[in-house]
């Protein structure tokens, strides 16, 4: 369903979808507040036919997760956690740590609760297991004579080398499965074994090292609580509910063991039901996890159950079984991470009322300070960046209530100034910015549609008297009437004052007001700069190295890598150049003397 902007509001997926899209036009007093004020936004419907009620599944989950509808009940935190991941598709494979997960033939781990938890089982296995950490293409490549530095202080067995057999690794990444699968016990009685034999061959160092890897597997083994007799794999789900937040509680439970506990919140409609948020979280949460255990425990029951089971069991390769305990362990269980999830919603209100009353009481105080006749609700921040005039781009941040209100973020490239005129620049912008404001609006629907809908309360330009005046001279000729402030910096290129109104504000007597004004300024300069370095990026390729026969692109980028810039290229020596990986003694020769033909040409 798209409102009159073209923008999707909702995705669904239905049987029948005459019945679906007819009740929801049927009149009735009973009828959901949320579908009321829905059905009033919907300008158009838009259907896709799918081959089975599973395919239906799959993409409706795949839209709300791209299109984030406003009336679909969201994963309000749509965050990436790590995976760690065995390269499998590799002849002899790495443990990496990633937020990736592709369909490739690698054994994915995970989700992990938070990145230390991940570099500390990395640290742990790389101790125990001495596995390969560079990225070459091994598959085909041959023996080296040379190991890299890993080899020669023991944390790699040489594979590129040939100082391991494929099979003597592959059993070492066979361990780091099992490892990773929580099922510790094989791996210590796998290492207990070799520890004997090597004490038994008077081989006390290796022994001790076995030792010490039982160890390490031992303190793991103690952290992790068990809750199952069972060494079924399974996920615990339970939530809490308030007026527009859910809290879903996720307790990872893998072999009888509880490995780990998240939470995600939802952006929900108070009149949203438990069945219907529990539905909506299984079916986002499971599109995105690398893992999908034999079974999921709900605290209570879903719509379409038997569909989202079939679609599961087919996304994992073996039958999943979703499940709502009336009684016993796992009953119990449930409680627990409903507890929890009451617990962490709590929480979670406390701290949205501490930063509503600290980002909007900032902007209610910076009002005040400048004296403004409203209250700066929607501020609009600006800042130029350029290298000497080149690639001159200008970004444009937005902060309402004073939080950063990303969907209204603009990027300009610099289209009429040529070199380095920051004041000019400005106004090009502040022009194209707020010109559309002074045409005239044919139809409502022209002025959705509109790039930049609303006006600011606020103006702030990085910089002081000399860029405020800029913008103010604009605004005076398109017969608009903002406030316009300048972000002064210290010598340190610090945020340290305001320039208003002819007259510089101190605003560190007001942490908030100060907090706040830092915070628009790096980000306007943050946006402006990762912009302009896109920009730099496109046009790395175009360079004077092209030129010359025989430096293609990895040659080119070999060259920029090792001298840094064009310039020293320019000067350095065939000695220098034939040290270059990829560049012999003759393309040296021919890069120098391409540089020492052009200079004389320059210089005529």
């Amino acid at each position: 369903m798209k409102d009159a902007a073209g923008e999707i509001i909702y995705v669904g997926k239905a049987n029948s979808l005459k019945n679906r899209v007819r009740q929801y036009f049927q009149h009735s007093n009973h009828r959901h507040p949320k579908v009321k004020a829905m059905v009033s936004n919907i300008a158009e419907f838009e259907y896709i036919i799918t081959d089975s009620e599973i395919e239906a599944l799959i993409l409706e989950s795949n839209l709300i997760k791209k299109h984030r509808p406003k009336y679909n009940i969201l994963l309000r935190d749509d965050k990436q956690y790590p995976y760690i991941k065995v390269t499998l598709g590799e002849k002899f494979p790495r443990i990496i740590k990633t937020r990736k997960v592709k369909r490739d033939q690698g054994r994915y781990f995970g989700p992990y609760i938070d990145v230390g938890a991940v570099n500390q089982t990395l640290d742990i296995l790389r101790r125990i297991y001495p596995l390969r950490t560079c990225s070459k293409n091994l598959n085909a490549q041959k023996k080296v004579d040379r190991p890299c530095l890993n080899y020669h202080i023991h944390q790699c067995l040489g594979v590129c080398s040939g100082d391991i057999s494929h099979e003597e690794y592959m059993k070492m990444i066979d361990e780091v499965i099992l490892f990773l699968s929580g099922k510790y016990q094989e791996i210590v009685k796998k290492i207990e074994l070799k520890m004997k034999q090597a004490a038994e061959q008077m081989n006390y160092e290796k022994a001790a090292e076995y030792r010490d890897q039982i160890h390490a597997i031992e303190s793991i083994m103690e952290k992790q609580k068990i809750v199952l007799q069972t060494d079924t794999d399974r996920d615990f789900i339970a939530m809490a509910k308030g007026m527009q937040d859910g809290c879903v509680v996720v307790f990872f439970v893998r072999g009888g063991k509880l490995m780990g506990t998240e939470n995600y919140m939802l952006s929900i409609d108070e009149n949203d039901t438990i069945e219907e948020m529990l539905s909506s979280f299984v079916k986002q949460f499971y599109a995105g996890t690398a893992f999908i255990p034999k079974q999921i425990l709900l605290e209570a029951e879903i719509d379409d159950r038997d569909i989202i089971e079939k679609w599961l069991s087919s996304k994992k390769g073996s039958k999943v079984t979703i499940q709502v305990p009336k009684r016993g362990e796992k009953k119990e269980l449930l409680q627990l991470v409903h507890k929890n999830a009451v617990e962490i919603l709590e929480r979670f209100r406390e701290k949205l009322i501490r930063e509503r009353e600290k980002s909007e009481g900032a902007v209610q105080a910076l009002g005040e300070l400048l004296g403004l006749r409203e209250i700066p609700y929607r501020i609009e921040a600006y800042d130029v960046s350029n290298i000497q005039g080149a690639h001159s781009v200008a970004a444009m941040v937005v902060f309402e209530k004073g939080k950063p209100k990303y969907s209204d973020y603009r990027r300009f490239r610099i289209q009429t100034i040529e070199g380095p005129n920051d004041y000019a620049s400005m106004q090009e912008v502040i022009y194209r910015r707020f010109k559309e404001e002074k045409k005239e609006k044919t139809s409502e629907q022209e002025k959705i549609q509109k790039k930049f809908e609303k006006l600011p309360d606020l103006i702030l330009v990085d910089g002081g008297s000399g860029q405020v005046h800029a913008v103010l001279d604009v605004l005076h000729a398109l017969r608009l009437d903002i406030p316009v402030a300048g972000m002064v910096k210290d010598k340190k290129h610090r945020t340290r004052d305001l320039f208003y109104n002819e007259k510089e504000w101190n605003i560190r007597q007001d942490m908030r007001i100060f907090q706040l004004i830092a915070s628009i300024q790096e980000e306007a300069h943050r946006f402006a700069i990762s912009y302009h370095r896109s920009l730099r990026g496109k046009t790395i390729d175009q360079s004077i190295l092209d030129e010359i026969p025989g430096i293609g692109p990895k040659r080119k980028a070999a060259l920029l890598k090792h001298f840094g810039t064009i310039e020293k290229i320019k000067n350095a020596s065939i000695k220098d150049l034939s040290h270059v990986d990829g560049i012999h003694q003759k393309l040296a020769e021919q890069v120098h003397r391409f540089f020492l033909e052009k200079n004389k040409k320059e210089s005529r």
